[in-house]
């Protein structure tokens, strides 16, 4: 059973804090430093900020190996708290009057002042229930477990979006291959993209460009009951999208990612590469608009630059941090770190997403 001196991995418990940037790009008064063993320098602004109060925190993770997960971790006891990585897939919830429990291997986990929800996808709903569990004792999450749970419904987060006037490529939602022709009027297509609603880092998005092309993807999908969404293909963005990080309504961080060669898709994870942008005003505006309007305080917002302006494509709950902090040589883990400091002895404040 893993205790919290062993959660450490392998980050100094002397370790000074970590200044955390305000936002992303160059400053002048930024300071560069390269943590250890890592090539990669990263651009760390400093902030006036008071000391806080030693917390224990909770990484609900399934890899302490996993990047994102060990940065946390480095940035959690780099600025005084203890941490502990927990495979939320490994816990289990007990419900009844006399008030809610969390256990893991057998134990109960109590005295925990935040979580860090690192959820995949796959695991969304037990992961979210988890999230929510701590959330009944009054635990605070960086990650509310609705907002988890609505961020990773492709379709609703899409709706989410659309009401509150956020830019978004033309989208249709269907099932029957047989509403095809109409499809491809409302969309003036083909070309289109076809997304499986549970799809993720690049997985299930299929670019058809025939009509003959789009009828065969839909009939495939039609035959496994899956259900996808239809969007307009905005071919100006030639491959490639923007990601920008959100915490707790201010952009941190952002990167320019690029197709492999002949792929639509701008995923790393499809053999896409990064490099470092920057952002306009309106960019800046609707990533945080975007992330507001799903009720997610740190979120990674990518957006495609069209004919008509910036659109917001996908709003993810759970942000990689590999791709971003070396693009863009920003600190995110400190300031997701940060972001928790300020807000976890607070109690948490009610969603008024209503969807």
């Amino acid at each position: 059973m893993a205790s919290w001196h062993d959660a450490l991995v392998s980050s100094s418990p002397n370790a000074e804090p970590t200044p955390v940037p305000a936002h992303s790009g160059a400053d002048p008064s930024s300071d560069v430093h390269r943590r250890h063993g890592d090539p990669h320098p990263v651009t760390t602004p400093v902030v006036e900020t008071a000391t806080p109060r030693p917390l224990k925190i909770l990484v609900l993770s399934r890899g302490q190996r996993l990047y994102s997960t060990r940065r946390l971790v480095e940035a959690t006891v780099a600025r005084g708290h203890e941490v502990r990585v927990v495979d939320h897939t490994r816990c289990y919830v007990e419900v009844r009057n006399t008030g809610p429990a969390v256990f893991y291997e057998g134990e109960v986990l109590t005295g925990i002042d935040a979580v860090i929800p690192r959820i995949g996808s796959s695991v969304t709903e037990y992961g979210s229930a988890i999230v929510r569990q701590f959330e009944t004792q009054g635990v605070f999450s960086a990650t509310p477990s609705i907002a988890l749970a609505r961020a990773r419904d492709k379709l609703r987060s899409l709706q989410v979006l659309a009401r509150e006037r956020v830019a978004i490529p033309h989208t249709l939602f269907a099932r029957k291959s047989s509403d095809l022709d109409h499809l491809l009027d409302r969309l003036s297509g083909p070309p289109v993209v076809i997304k499986l609603l549970e799809g993720t880092q690049g997985v299930g998005v299929v670019l058809a460009e025939t009509k003959k092309a789009a009828k065969s993807v839909l009939q495939a999908f039609e035959g496994l009951k899956a259900d996808v969404i239809v969007q307009e293909f905005i071919k100006e963005a030639k491959g490639a999208d923007i990601r920008v990080i959100v915490i707790g309504g201010r952009v941190v961080a952002a990167m320019r990612r690029v197709g492999a060669p002949g792929v639509f898709r701008a995923n790393v994870h499809q053999g896409g590469t990064t490099e470092k942008v920057t952002l306009t005003q309106r960019e800046r505006r609707l990533a945080v608009k975007a992330a507001k309007a799903l009720g997610l305080p740190i979120a990674g917002v990518d957006i495609l630059r069209s004919d008509r302006g910036p659109l917001v494509i996908e709003v993810n709950a759970s942000p990689g941090l590999e791709g971003i902090e070396q693009a863009s040589e920003v600190d995110v883990a400190g300031a997701i770190v940060q972001y928790v400091e300020e807000h976890a002895p607070r109690k948490a404040k009610r969603d008024r997403v209503g969807a």
